[in-house]
């Protein structure tokens, strides 16, 4: 029987990528085993997949010595368990577990970059990030980029020469179809309370902090409602006070806006979805952003930002427009021309949940993931 290790700093990242494939590759054959910092979501895994997990707590931003203790823990549990192959996501998962599985011998060490950090860093962190991304690839044997954009971001700044595959269309979770379904006779009563008849509502979902283009969002749609009153904002997501946080006249222009509400985070993100007119994404930078895929999913038009994941997903004039990040201007020009011609929104609209469906259906993504496994450990 193949062990495999499955790693991550968090564990709300391995539930949220590896929902339903962990219990999937045990019931293959595989020996599975999740490791992750402590916390609920573990829990949740365990259960619900069916597999052992370990705790080794790992520190999100960089820490020196909680790095190297939790170094040295997963050396120890690499060398305890003995597994065939490790395969870590997140940043500080994939330095250290590589750098652990690399000390073990383990004989596959696998990597998925789900984005990168430095494009969008200066000065030293820039070089600090770069660097902590070489050594992670330079221990993987293995690495495999989350979309096109993250493999071009790889060669381009010279992070690695090794070979990098990229999995189907570049997703590695994908879209489970038959829960983000916009048809579902469940969703009616939750939708009801929060559709506004007559009123365009635009939707963001995500963290709302600085680098998910906030900022530019809210500045350009109080312009926006000034020129057109019948529309408004729908923000759902957490607010973060100490990861850059938004900046003192987005908060308070939340505050004050009528048109704007920040409904905070959300169980079920699937109503909202449902009762806007349009999705609206103006992250500065991604890997590849399910969110963008679930609003499609249901039936949503988006407005994205000409980054990594988003550009891949959204085709031009299909299913959305691209603009340019950090620009305020071009995201109001898109958002009014949502307004104004109202008969591309909903051809748009019509053309989202196909053009999902094609690329990035759940099953055919971990198909893909449980394909490359075979063949990465028969080489």
């Amino acid at each position: 029987m193949i062990k495999l290790i499955r790693t991550s700093t968090v564990p709300g990242s391995l539930n949220h990528f590896c929902r339903g494939l962990l219990g999937e590759l045990r019931r293959d054959g595989y020996e599975v085993v999740a490791v992750s910092s402590p916390g609920e979501a573990l829990r949740e895994i365990a259960d619900r997949e069916e597999v052992k997990t370990i705790v080794v707590p790992m520190e999100r931003r960089m820490s020196p010595f909680k790095d190297l203790k939790s170094l040295w823990r997963l050396i120890r549990v690499f060398r305890r368990e003995r597994p065939d192959m490790v395969h870590s996501i997140t940043p500080k998962a994939g330095l250290l577990s590589m750098l652990a599985a690399r000390v073990c011998r383990v004989p596959v060490r696998l990597h998925t970059f789900t984005g990168l950090v430095f494009p969008t860093a200066t000065g030293l962190t820039r070089r600090i990030l770069m660097l902590t991304d070489r050594l992670t690839c330079a221990c993987a044997t293995h690495i495999v980029p989350e979309g096109e954009g993250v493999k071009d971001d790889l060669v381009r700044y010279r992070i690695t020469r090794k070979p990098l595959q990229v999995l189907g269309f570049g997703n590695i979770r994908g879209i489970d179809l038959t829960h983000f379904d916009p048809a579902l006779p469940q969703l009616t009563a939750k939708v009801e309370p929060i559709r506004r008849k007559g009123i365009f509502t635009f939707v963001f979902v995500g963290r709302l902090v600085g680098d998910k283009g906030i900022n530019e969002l809210v500045e350009a749609f109080s312009k926006l409602n000034a020129a057109y009153s019948d529309t408004r904002l729908l923000l759902v997501g957490e607010k973060e006070s100490d990861l850059d946080p938004l900046s003192p006249e987005t908060l308070r222009e939340i505050d004050r806006h009528p048109a704007i509400e920040a409904v905070g985070p959300q169980d079920d993100v699937r109503p909202w979805l449902v009762a806007a007119d349009a999705f609206v994404f103006p992250s500065y930078r991604e890997g590849f952003p399910n969110v963008v895929i679930e609003a499609g999913a249901m039936g949503l038009p988006s407005i994205v930002t000409d980054i990594n994941g988003s550009r891949e997903i959204i085709r031009e004039g299909e299913n959305g427009v691209i603009v340019p990040s950090k620009n305020v201007k071009a995201l109001y020009d898109a958002m009014a021309c949502f307004i104004a011609h109202p008969e591309e929104v909903a051809r748009m609209a019509a053309a989202a949940r196909p053009l999902i469906a094609s690329r990035f259906e759940q099953g055919f993504v971990q198909q893909c993931l449980k394909d490359y496994y075979k063949e990465i450990l028969a080489s």
